[in-house]
């Protein structure tokens, strides 16, 4: 039988393969947004069009999005690792920044390369995670190219 993988041996190998970065934001039942970075998003359906992302049990945010019904990602770019790491940190004051602007579903990122309005379609646990599936219902295209994560530094594609 083979022997236990660790988590530092399973953090370190998936620190290889390169991921995007999101800014996934959502609201409060009374109107105070919530958000997170996340390297785990993906799309998954063309028909209907839905894309998936992953969020830590432990996060701060982890009850708004757990029943939220809206939610707003945001494609980072390069210009955007402050903005990244500030989402990445517990309990920052995420929302002072004027790299934000408002949308429908929660704030999005000003020149983000991608904007995706999604309506909430369908929750499931995942060990320590829940993968939160959105039904895009909304999309704005920005200019420049996203920002990638790889051996846990931001990286610029070109």
């Amino acid at each position: 039988m083979a022997a236990e993988v660790t988590p530092e041996e399973f953090r370190d190998a998936m620190a290889r393969f390169p991921s995007g970065v999101v800014v996934v934001t959502a609201c409060c039942e009374d109107g105070t947004p919530r958000g997170f970075t996340a390297s785990s998003f993906c799309s998954v359906s063309l028909e209907p069009p839905l894309v998936l992302v992953c969020l830590a049990e432990t996060a701060d945010s982890a009850a708004v999005f757990a029943r939220c019904d809206h939610f707003a990602v945001s494609v980072l770019a390069p210009e955007h690792q402050p903005l990244a790491l500030l989402f990445a940190t517990k309990g920052a004051d995420k929302f002072s920044d004027a790299l934000l602007q408002p949308s429908p579903f929660g704030p999005t990122v000003r020149q983000a390369p991608v904007q995706l309005d999604c309506a909430a379609y369908a929750r499931y646990p995942a060990g320590d995670h829940t993968i939160l599936i959105g039904r895009v219902t909304g999309v704005r295209l920005g200019e420049g190219s996203p920002m990638v994560y790889c051996e846990r530094e931001f990286r610029r594609l070109c």
